[in-house]
């Protein structure tokens, strides 16, 4: 009857109060065989409660949450550690009555001993930012006794791509992390949209390739593309690119405009697009100096002069030669 008391005490006390690493791998029933004699030593008196306050207090702290931080699959590890400590207290303490200055004394040489051997264990590289379900990343989490994954949310960031009409575009779905083998990949196209509202995709292939490519772009192919990669039932990752198709007409105005910009604005500068705001020095540049502007226009009426200069000669020349003509026909030649 005593036992079966005891039993129940220790399970609400297990429950009341978070032991972290040791509640993680360290058995119920070993507990309570571990704080059966604990006295205080201030009222000599038998306290289990305290026992696990103090099991909380030592095991409970970021230096052993820290050291538990391994990668997937090593928890067994971890609980191989923690037992080799903490089993020969047990039994040593089991059915005697100890002082709480032994359990202190004890107890933190034992949690000592599993930060350094645990920190000795394989850290995992890490998450990889933005976005992703990065399996590799994971951690051991001796608060929650479970695996924490990267938190990263599944949709990344949309990614703008620019091409020209009937130009070749290439999507690939690619990700900075490690994939697992068996992936599938859904490649799912929302037209003429810039979204990442998932049911406003329509599904265009499935399998294995990361690569989309249209051959020949055109305005129809504008919209938001969906790269989903898949390992067994379990989404990993979906990522967005915006494609933009600027027509050809319009790209070759385009061209012509920015060298024509380019050829009579000083510094290279460009005139602001259209429907932009309206134009005003400062978004054209600095004006030229008035030294550049009279050479300029020097050169211009030089250039005039020697033109009329060039115009008038070759007048006078043609006349010269025909009243030659005309005098020669005269005397008989």
């Amino acid at each position: 009857m005593c036992t079966a008391a005891f039993w129940l005490v220790c399970v609400s006390l297990l429950f009341d109060t978070s032991l972290s690493c040791y509640q993680c791998f360290v058995d119920l029933q070993d507990t309570s065989r571990l704080c059966f004699g604990h006295i205080l030593t201030e009222y000599n008196v038998k306290n289990v409660d305290g026992c696990f306050s103090k099991l909380d207090r030592i095991f409970n702290n970021e230096a052993v949450i820290e050291a538990a931080r391994v990668g997937e699959g090593y928890e067994k590890q971890l609980k191989e550690i923690l037992n080799a400590e903490i089993l020969p207290i047990v039994e040593d303490f089991d059915q005697k009555l100890n002082k709480d200055t032994v359990y202190e004394e004890r107890l933190q040489t034992a949690a000592d001993n599993f930060i350094a051997a645990a920190s000795k264990l394989p850290r995992v590289s890490g998450c990889i930012p933005p976005c992703g379900y990065q399996s590799l990343g994971k951690e051991y989490n001796c608060v929650t006794c479970q695996y924490d994954s990267c938190g990263f949310p599944l949709d990344c960031p949309v990614e703008e791509i620019n091409v020209g009409e009937n130009n070749r575009s290439s999507m690939w779905c690619d990700v900075p992390f490690p994939l697992p083998d068996d992936i599938e990949v859904i490649w799912k196209f929302a037209e003429q949209v810039k979204t990442q509202q998932v049911d406003e995709f329509k599904e265009v292939t499935a399998g294995v390739d990361r690569l989309y490519s249209i051959p020949s772009t055109s305005v129809q192919h504008e919209g938001t593309y969906q790269c989903e990669i898949y390992s067994g039932q379990r989404s990993i990752v979906r990522l967005y690119y915006h494609l933009t198709v600027t027509p050809q007409a319009a790209a070759g105005h385009t061209e012509l405009q920015e060298i024509f910009d380019l050829s009579l604005l000083p510094g290279g500068r460009l005139l602001p697009v259209p429907g932009g705001p309206p134009h005003s020095p400062l978004l054209l540049g600095p004006l030229p100096s008035p030294l550049l502007l009279t050479a300029c226009l020097t050169a211009l009426l030089l250039l005039l002069f020697l033109s009329l200069g060039a115009l008038c000669w070759s007048s006078i020349t043609e006349t010269s030669h025909a009243e030659q003509a005309d005098g020669d026909e005269d005397l008989g030649f």
